[in-house]
């Protein structure tokens, strides 16, 4: 490596330094041409974005704005990651997701990439007594095992641990996670189980298996609700004092129990949230240990997120999965699950099981990823954005543990209203486009062939809602699919252009956008009379809608047209019958559209 002189020359000696007020002050100039009068913090305010929780992001962030000092790498508070050397000796935990046996499917994963094993049984997903074929051919002493069984956890941990004994692997060198979680079990079927023999698991971890996990705390279930980052956060923090408590209880000493934790949190295409929700946990179960005076950080197991997984346009999915993979390696995360791009459709084939593989693979090998040890670490924005999720959710928990503790919220309801709440919020988000879903809300492909998998075994209900960003718009595709399917022909909607391209493509591409998402096709050549369509939409400038709109419209209808519509901002223009504009609530629109058309 070449170091340069220190000759005192800087790259950017020939400028002078800007201030932060000239930069307001810029910033005043581009709001004065949109009509907004704003001056000095008031027009870096109009400028921010408010997130869930009450968090705001600012576009600009300085030296000025400091966070708590998170520490260094592998040291209490833990926010820069659990171990000083982070990620860099060989990358996180490459942890594949099985639900179903498929042959050799197991080895593949671990022969391609893969690192180590999460296995789904009993209710919904392997049957218990199959654990040994699922792992046929598998080196026990090397790849890790992670279990998740919900009611029939104990069975499946002694399988497990019969098969380990069967294989002559020495109980010290067993690595995994039994996968007990019966808070995160009543928080999906609503049911509650008897902590005792998980405790036992505990004990019997502690003192034979020293690389053996006998609990998680699984996020995912409030994540998959609709909760926000800090609710989720706060939730894991709730349910892992509780099993702290509980283990305890049964004779386990606090660093015992400790030990026998380890946390899963969801990883949204939300990069920065995710990085901050990963540093802002560990920093919050350090505060945790530190009060139970327990050594050690948090041990963090990320999936991609379900809840942004789509059904339509799934190949998309591909590009969420890989921006999450990065936020949580960026984020510290110990261990990371990418979820197959066809998740969301059944069970997932050899094809999107390697693209899950090699997700990571990419990230770690060929982008280098891991070989930087906390690479968010020092931005005033990431810094800023985690400590304020990490007040959020402390908050959160406080409140939980001032109702009772986790499994108090969880059998009042209380839980549930409070991540209803948040989705409902969010849905408002995205009925009405804020929150973007590409291929589904924005650029819609009505003509795609549907990707077809064979049908996932049905998870454990009853509890918690499941929610997708999806959902809404599935709806509604859905009742085009079923129209399609008796009549030959999707719904239909004219979009009367007005005047030169210049002046009517802008709104004519927004409003073809916007009923593609619905399922109903737009029709732009030939009459109206001749497009099969009962509705229309006019699409020009506002110059022409003020000449030629009233009479575009009464000709329309002179046709037959049942509905028009306006793209744009509602005015004062004689014959239509409703807008379309940005920040329109799109759902309300399209259901309503289909109602009119007959399409149940």
């Amino acid at each position: 490596m070449t170091v340069l002189p220190d000759d005192g020359l800087s790259l950017a000696a020939e400028f002078p330094d800007a201030t932060h007020e000239q930069w307001q002050r810029l910033v005043e100039g581009v709001l004065r041409k949109s009509g907004k009068e704003v001056s000095g913090a008031a027009a870096e305010d109009a400028l921010s974005t408010t997130l869930e929780d009450g968090l705001r992001t600012r576009p600009l962030y300085t030296a000025r704005d400091a966070a708590p000092d998170p520490g260094l790498p592998g040291f209490a508070p833990y926010v820069r990651g659990s171990r000083p050397e982070g990620n860099t000796t060989g990358g996180w935990d490459v942890r594949q997701r099985h639900t179903a046996h498929a042959e050799n499917a197991a080895l593949a994963d671990l022969e391609n990439g893969g690192t180590s094993l999460w296995l789904v049984l009993g209710e919904g997903g392997i049957p218990v007594d199959g654990l040994g074929r699922a792992l046929q051919g598998v080196y026990l002493d090397l790849a890790p095992v992670v279990l998740d069984a919900g009611r029939d956890t104990e069975q499946a941990a002694e399988a497990l641990l019969r098969l380990y004994a069967d294989h002559g692997v020495d109980a010290k060198a067993v690595r995994g996670n039994l996968g007990g979680d019966p808070l995160g079990y009543e928080a999906r079927t609503g049911t509650p189980l008897d902590f005792a023999s998980y405790a036992a698991l505990a004990a019997r971890c502690a003192e034979q298996y020293p690389g053996l996990r006998a609990l998680t705390v699984d996020a995912l279930p409030y994540h998959e609700a609709g909760g926000s980052a800090a609710q989720e956060l706060g939730a894991s923090l709730a349910t892992g004092v509780a099993y702290l408590r509980d283990l305890t209880e049964a004779g386990l000493s606090p660093e015992q129990a400790a030990a026998q934790l380890e946390f899963r949190y969801a990883a949204t295409a939300d990069q920065f949230l995710t990085i901050a929700k990963l540093r802002a946990a560990r920093r919050l179960w350090a505060r945790v240990a530190e009060v139970c005076a327990v050594p050690g950080a948090q041990v963090q197991h990320a999936v991609t997120s379900p809840v942004m997984m789509t059904r339509r346009d799934p190949w998309v999915n591909m590009l969420r999965a890989t921006v999450a993979t990065l936020a949580a390696g960026v984020g510290g995360a110990d261990s990371v699950t990418v979820l197959p791009f066809d998740h969301a459709l059944g069970l997932p084939d050899a094809f999107s099981r390697r693209i899950a593989r090699n997700t990571s693979t990419i990230l770690i090998e060929e982008s280098h990823l891991a070989r930087v040890i906390d690479p968010a670490g020092g931005s005033w924005y990431v810094e800023q954005l985690t400590d304020q999720l990490a007040q959020a959710a402390w908050e959160f928990f406080r409140t939980i543990e001032r109702d009772g503790g986790q499994a108090a919220v969880l059998r009042s309801g209380r839980l549930r209203t409070d991540l209803a709440t948040t989705w409902a919020e969010r849905s408002k988000q995205l009925a009405k486009r804020r929150e973007p879903i590409t291929g589904v809300s924005e650029f819609p492909f009505l003509a795609e062939k549907p990707v077809e998998r064979e049908p996932a075994p049905e998870p454990p209900s009853g509890g918690l809602p499941r929610v997708r960003r999806d959902e809404a718009y599935e709806e509604l595709r859905a009742r085009s699919d079923a129209h399609l399917a008796a009549t030959g022909t999707r719904p239909r909607v004219y979009l009367a252009t007005i005047g030169p391209a210049a002046a009517y493509t802008a709104r004519a591409t927004f409003a073809s956008n916007l009923f593609q998402a619905g399922g109903i096709e737009p029709v732009t050549e030939g009459r109206f009379e001749d497009s099969g369509a009962t509705e229309a939409v006019l699409c020009s400038s506002d110059a022409l809608y003020a000449e030629q709109a009233g009479q575009t419209a009464e000709s329309l209808r002179a046709a037959g047209a049942r509905h028009v519509f306006l793209a744009g901002r509602p005015a004062e223009y004689s014959g239509i019958d409703s807008y379309v504009f940005a920040g329109c609530d799109a759902v309300a629109v399209l259901s309503a559209t289909l109602d009119r058309m007959g399409v149940s």
